[in-house]
Order: structure tokens, then C-alpha cells, then sequence
């Protein structure tokens, strides 16, 4: 397995994109509680449309080899006028089989291309401790600006998030 095998695209509200959708999303918040602001009893206890009806109102790529959806990034665009030069990306989950192989980072980099299209910086939030995804946001551009403390908390423990952001429109990004 490697990623030149990832077929990516954007995951549509059809049923059969909405099971798999449910099913690799319910992985994540199980896997990796401490990586999402939604929690596994949450979401688990929602039926398929709620799944079907988020796909249908966002932007959700998923990385697929043959069948199996293995990865999963979403962009969400910010509200208002004046926010709305800006996306944050969300819901980045790899499954571990095809994990250090460059899933993650031809999610991210499919990804921003998208964002390119509809705004001027992307921005992300991910888990201090969690030096991988750090390195790969970093190596494609996000420069780290700030941190919030015990921004997440799951079963007694405080996770502080580091804050990234990628301008778009500079020439090296």
C-alpha cells in the first residue's frame, strides 16, 4: 500500500458515502477522543441522515484505496462577511493501517487546492502532544500561532491545541 494508490474525492450525500462516512468518523472520536470537539456517544447516537445531511452542507474529502475509505478532511468556511476570506479544516482522521504512507498528507494537500478556490487562509487546530500531524501541517506551510490551554477535556484530562493557519495567498504557500 502506498499513496499513489489514494483515489480522492469529495464524499457526496448518497447513502452509501454516508455509511462510510459514519462509519470511519465513529472510528476517529472512539480511536482519538482527545483529537475532536464531538465526542463517540454524541455522534453514535445519530441516525445515517444526520451524517447524510453534514456532507450535503460541507466540504468533505475522503481518501479511498479500492473501496475502503481510509482518510477523511473536512473544510468548513467561515460566516459573516468578514470572516468569510477564511476555512478552517476539520475532521482530519487517518486509520492506522494506512497511516506514514502519505495519506495524510494527499488528504491535506487535496484539501487546501480546494480551499484555494473559496478563501484566502486555511486555519486548523490540532492536539500539542501530537507531534506527527504537527510536523505534516508544518511541512506543508501552517506556521503555528498560538496555543489555547485545556481547550478539550475527556475523562479528566485537559488537552491544549496548537493554532495554525496557512495564507494562501502568499507566494511560497
Amino acid at each position: 500500500m502506498n499513496a499513489a494508490d489514494l483515489q480522492i474525492r469529495a464524499l457526496t450525500d448518497a447513502e452509501i458515502d454516508a455509511i462510510l462516512y459514519r462509519d470511519i468518523r465513529l472510528e476517529a472520536l472512539k480511536a482519538n477522543p482527545e483529537a475532536f470537539g464531538s465526542s463517540y456517544e454524541t455522534e453514535a447516537a445519530q441516525p445515517l441522515s444526520w451524517f447524510s445531511d453534514r456532507l450535503a452542507n460541507s466540504s468533505v474529502l475522503g481518501g479511498f484505496r479500492g473501496a475502503e475509505l481510509v482518510g477523511i478532511v473536512g473544510l468548513v468556511i467561515q460566516q459573516g462577511q468578514k470572516k468569510a476570506h477564511k476555512g478552517l479544516i476539520v475532521g482530519m482522521y487517518v486509520r492506522p493501517h494506512a497511516r506514514g504512507i502519505g495519506t495524510g498528507r494527499r488528504l491535506m494537500e487535496a484539501i487546501i487546492k480546494l480551499a484555494r478556490h473559496r478563501v484566502e487562509l486555511v486555519q486548523l487546530t490540532v492536539v500539542r502532544d501530537n507531534q506527527r500531524a504537527r510536523r505534516l501541517y508544518a511541512s506543508l506551510g501552517f506556521r503555528e500561532y498560538g496555543m489555547e490551554s485545556h481547550a478539550l477535556k475527556h475523562d479528566g484530562r485537559y488537552y491544549d491545541e496548537i493554532l495554525m493557519a496557512k495564507d494562501l495567498l502568499e507566494k511560497s504557500s
